[in-house]
């Protein structure tokens, strides 16, 4: 278990690990060695967050989820695989700790006299503005 925040749990067992051969820099080392992480997490079906947590990471991560729900993140920073399957991990927290976050709910407000007052007076000045810039002569 990857302890997230208080009462925010991550089952290790629903983190799907894959490597593969990272791209840049390294020398040989990268044509031989999958250094680079995929790590695919399956947001809809996991069980281990709470029902708010992961419906609130559906919505801000709708754009990195594949067909399956999936939630994929790529690591290949670092030369070494276990530091890149860290960061990819510490990347996923870092989503899921985002989640947790409750939006503040807006309270709905009305504009004052003295705001819409003011917001009149500018339309006006504005109005006034772009009249003095109006050809006199009638057309040409």
């Amino acid at each position: 278990m990857i302890r997230i925040a208080p009462g925010v749990f991550l089952d290790e067992h629903a983190l799907h690990w894959q490597f593969i051969r990272a791209s840049g820099p390294g020398g040989q080392n990268v044509n031989k060695v999958a250094t680079a992480v995929q790590l695919r997490f399956n947001v809809r079906d996991d069980r281990s967050l709470p029902e708010e947590v992961r419906e609130r990471l559906l919505r801000q991560q709708g754009h990195r989820l594949t067909q399956e729900g999936e939630l994929l993140i790529e690591a290949k920073r670092f030369r070494s695989q276990e530091r890149n399957r860290q960061d990819a991990q510490n990347r996923l927290v870092a989503l899921i700790l985002q989640a947790t976050i409750r939006p503040k709910q807006r309270i709905a407000t009305r504009p004052t006299r003295a705001s819409k007052q003011k917001r009149l007076e500018q339309k006006r000045q504005r109005s006034d503005i772009k009249r003095t810039r109006r050809d006199v002569s009638g057309g040409n």
